[in-house]
């Protein structure tokens, strides 16, 4: 499905609190609704979301927190030691002769950089290309598996680790987005600490160390839960150390997406929350930019 569906709305307030950017609508429908409830539920009927109205409206209702959970892209973002690195070139930014102001610029990048989105084709050969993925793939509810207080450069998310949310929250439902909190986005942008290496090219990738989800924990997942994608705050869905990269094979294998370097994964609660992950729509890519949100009812608080 393309398409577009426009949210409008007067009397919003936003507010920041560090790299966190919220928004609370407050303009309401005769039904109580706000004008991005409406929408969000025509979105979803579109989609063909699996919750309900009734569910969908009480996540969005008035007031809700968004999260962004987007490293912006500059000279600083992290690629692949191996990959080009974001660039912008300023083509125009001045008063024009005619009196008014333009600006314009040119970027490149690799796909596979900063918040950004793994599309199945990337190590799994005639699965879904980035502009294939389902667009439900790319929003639903969210859980977040902290493992923060166990995690070292080389540590791997576990089947138990899962389980142990489940065990405190439920089983993990059709359609979710599970999201790896490891604690490494504290290492952003200080690429050294984060990859476990300042070294570039072919030379650096044996020098890697991240935190990543157990090959195991990646069948777990395929096979028992119905997942609509996975995301970490690390580089990779493989840890560092991974020269196979199963944990890539397996999901993709299963067109299950993957999003990597999600950033404040620390502000979201480990269930209510829903995401919205939408990636640069690019014609048989292998992945590409992400711009990633999350909403939280009620303020989060």
């Amino acid at each position: 499905m393309e398409g577009a569906v426009r949210a409008e709305g007067r009397g919003q307030k936003a507010e920041g609190r560090g790299q966190r950017q919220r928004q609370k609508g407050t303009m309401q429908m005769a039904d109580g609704r706000s004008p991005l409830v409406i929408h969000l539920l025509v979105v979803a009927s579109l989609l063909g979301c699996r919750a309900n109205d009734d569910a969908v409206a009480r996540l969005f209702d008035d007031p809700a927190a968004w999260i962004d959970l987007t490293y912006s892209f500059d000279s600083a973002t992290i690629y692949w030691p191996t990959a080009e690195p974001f660039a912008l070139e300023t083509v125009a930014a001045g008063v024009t002769p005619q009196g008014y102001y333009y600006a314009a610029n040119n970027f490149q990048a690799a796909e596979h950089g900063g918040t950004h989105l793994d599309a199945p084709i990337h190590f799994a050969e005639g699965r879904h290309t980035t502009d294939e993925i389902p667009l439900e793939r790319f929003v639903g509810p969210a859980l977040v598996v902290d493992v923060t207080g166990a995690a070292d450069r080389d540590y791997q998310v576990a089947v138990g680790d899962l389980q142990a949310l489940e065990a405190e929250h439920g089983s993990i439902p059709d359609g979710a987005i599970v999201l790896l909190r490891t604690g490494w986005g504290s290492r952003w942008p200080e690429a050294a600490h984060y990859l476990g290496t300042g070294a570039r090219g072919d030379d650096a990738i044996p020098l890697l160390h991240f935190p990543g989800l157990d090959p195991d924990a990646a069948r777990w997942l395929v096979a028992e839960r119905r997942v609509d994608a996975v995301g970490i705050d690390t580089p990779s869905i493989d840890y560092g150390q991974s020269t196979t990269f199963d944990t890539h094979q397996i999901l993709f294998a299963a067109n299950i997406p993957v999003f990597e370097n999600v950033a404040h994964l620390d502000e979201l609660p480990a269930v209510g929350a829903y995401v919205i992950a939408l990636p640069m729509k690019i014609k048989g890519g292998s992945g590409g930019p992400l711009r990633i949100v999350a909403v939280v009812p009620g303020g989060g608080g």
